[in-house]
């Protein structure tokens, strides 16, 4: 009886606990106001554009797997963390890159700051990396 089970099983396909592949990977950094060098708190961050989340003329791509953002702390600071697997990442001058969003989102409450979309190198066996963004402010409007 344990031989057929296991026959049925096999022929099936069960075979137990899916592994898990791929890996976390982490941005962390600071986010200041390019021209005076202040820490700017209230920063969007993220593996995916802000402003599109997710959807861009009302349809939502698929598969659609949701990347991780998070917002600067009071200090600029922040930490992005996500799990990638190694055909997301993006080769760029053989460098394997993610791609980092670093948006204004809340308006003029810390003055407004252009958006900067950043190629972020992960070599080969790193899994957190350390940037510094300098955000310039858009001024007169």
């Amino acid at each position: 009886m344990n031989w057929t089970l296991a026959g049925i099983i096999g022929l099936l396909g069960f075979s137990g606990c899916k592994k898990e592949s791929g890996a976390n990977y982490t941005v962390r950094g600071a986010v200041v106001n390019k021209e005076t060098g202040t820490p700017i708190s209230g920063i969007w961050v993220g593996y995916r554009p802000g402003s599109i989340i997710g959807a861009m003329y009302g349809v939502i791509p698929t598969p659609y797997k949701p990347k991780a953002y998070v917002l600067t702390n009071i200090k600029g600071e922040f930490k992005l963390t996500d799990r990638f697997e190694d055909n997301e990442f993006q080769m760029v001058d053989n460098n394997r890159t993610l791609p980092v969003f670093v948006e204004d989102v809340d308006g003029k409450e810390n003055g407004l700051f252009q958006t900067e979309y950043l190629q972020v190198d992960f070599p080969k066996g790193e899994h957190t990396v350390t940037i510094d963004v300098e955000l310039t402010e858009i001024k007169d409007q």
